[in-house]
């Protein structure tokens, strides 16, 4: 499989084209900063300098084109509201109607869990990250995409162990980024899950399982 990664360089971006590589599959990791390239190339991956913001859809198509799948991990990361409209919402809009033109249906998405931020004050950026996330949500589950929506709970850096709870409807909490990229890997090589809003914790699940057991859940019942 060929993937293009969208955030390649990032904390779910970095850990999951080291498995895209691992298993044998070609994967270009987008990057704006020329420092990025480096890092995504430790991965195995290739570095492709592009930009979010100031590409076309049309140079992101050409970009995509020869892919198999996307993968949009990307963020503004906290730098301001201008930033996250551009990058989470317009940026997501952009490349799911440049992997329409160049062809490509599979596009798996990197959201965010609708409980996140409970139990603390809620500044007035992160209200409006959580507004773009939800309409960018809405946005690609609207095109005609094979696409899967991933809704990971709180992020953590520290290394985990791959394991994971995910289904269409879980209880809130943390999960590794390196989780986060294990289920997609997997999702990314089951076709039979799709148009499917997951949400993701850490658990006690291998994450290949995960995902077996979210496309058993959203097949008919027995």
């Amino acid at each position: 499989m060929k993937v293009f990664q969208i955030g390649a360089a990032g904390g779910v971006g970095r850990p999951l084209a080291a498995l895209l590589h691992a298993r044998g599959d070609e994967v270009t990791g987008m990057h704006r900063r020329p420092e990025q390239a480096a890092v995504i190339a430790e991965t195995g991956a290739t570095p492709l300098t592009g930009d979010l913001i100031a590409d076309s859809v049309d140079e992101l198509a050409e970009k995509f084109r020869g892919h198999d799948a996307v993968v949009f991990s990307a963020g503004a990361h906290g730098t301001g509201r201008d930033q996250t409209t551009a990058i989470d919402g317009t940026g997501l809009e952009k490349a799911a109607e440049a992997a329409r033109r160049a062809g490509i249906s599979r596009f798996v998405l990197v959201s965010v869990f609708p409980d996140a931020g409970r139990g603390r004050p809620i500044s007035e950026g992160f209200e409006h990250y959580m507004r773009v996330k939800k309409t960018a949500d809405v946005y690609l589950s609207r095109t005609d995409l094979d696409w899967v929506i991933v809704r990971p709970g709180t992020l953590r850096d520290e290394p985990g162990n791959g394991c994971v709870t995910a289904g269409l409807a879980i209880e809130y909490g943390d999960v590794h980024r390196d989780g986060v990229a294990a289920f997609i890997d997997a999702a990314l090589h089951r076709p039979e899950l799709s148009r499917v809003i997951v949400e993701l914790t850490d658990g006690p699940t291998p994450a290949a399982e995960a995902v077996d057991q979210v496309i058993a859940s959203t097949g008919p019942a027995s």
